[in-house]
């Protein structure tokens, strides 16, 4: 016997509503609001005005609707497998690696709480603290930190990884990076995906150096060049520089084998 699930009108409406989002923005991603201040979140939203739009609702019905659009957005299920937390909608006409890039400018650093998820590896490096020797040490100890004292002050004598990427922040480790002034938590639209054109660009993808890949274009036009010189391969902007090389080298040669004429006697001067 099959078992029919009811679903309110209230609900179909919405996932009409989001089907018909899904359908008209080009490219659209999911963001999760997880440990987001409200206010903050009123305020990432403002700034994101026209040019992100971001619609909240609940990850079921997201879920529903993706499956409405499952002939135009290729595998649904992937994308619907990355849902995670408290999703929200970002749509938008905007190139992924921009929208990515303003995500990241509206986030801000915050302290941990026991039982939040660490979004990194929280690292505890080497040096100086500015506790006095007490309770402190013990503390340290505790959570497994080799400690000495210099000039009066506790002293971390090794880096240590204090906690991983993924894994809960206890209370004890919570308390010790409020007195370190260490804030590991990052308030803002954690990213999920964003679809474009059967792309699906997660973070690890449109976390982009910008310096370092301007160098990478570089270098591959350098190389390029310098390929297509080998081979002769006659392209725009390649072919000046091979008279430019041609020239040098019947000028080089006409020196080396005394040809006097009026370049070469310059070239060899």
């Amino acid at each position: 016997m099959t078992k029919t699930v009811y679903v309110s009108k209230k609900k179909k409406d919405e996932v009409s509503k989001i089907t018909k989002l899904l359908k008209e923005k080009p490219i659209f991603g999911v963001v999760n609001l997880e440990n987001m201040p409200t206010r903050q979140f009123q305020k990432i939203r403002q700034q994101l005005k026209g040019t992100v739009q971001i619609y909240t609702t609940k990850k079921r019905l997201i879920k529903l609707a993706l499956d409405n659009v499952s002939e135009n957005v290729r595998d649904v299920d992937s994308l619907k497998a990355k849902i995670k937390g408290m999703p929200a909608l970002i749509l938008t006409s905007e190139n992924p690696f921009k929208v990515f890039k303003r995500l990241e400018a509206n986030k801000s650093s915050a302290l941990a709480k026991a039982g939040q998820v660490s979004p990194n590896d929280i690292l505890i490096p080497a040096g100086p603290t500015p506790f006095p020797p007490g309770p402190i040490i013990g503390e340290l100890g505790q959570l497994g930190f080799k400690t000495g004292v210099e000039n009066g002050k506790v002293a971390i004598k090794q880096d240590k990884i204090l906690v991983k990427e993924g894994e809960i922040i206890t209370l004890n480790v919570a308390n010790l990076l409020a007195k370190l002034k260490i804030e590991p938590m990052e308030i803002g639209l954690n990213l999920m995906f964003i679809y474009e054109d059967g792309l699906v660009y997660t973070k690890d993808v449109l976390k982009v150096d910008q310096k370092e890949y301007i160098r990478n274009i570089q270098l591959a036009s350098q190389q390029a060049i310098g390929l297509a010189m080998e081979a002769e391969y006659m392209a725009n902007g390649i072919a000046e520089l091979m008279v430019q090389k041609a020239y040098r080298n019947a000028k080089a040669l006409a020196v080396s084998i005394n040809i006097l004429t009026e370049k070469s006697e310059q070239g060899g001067n």
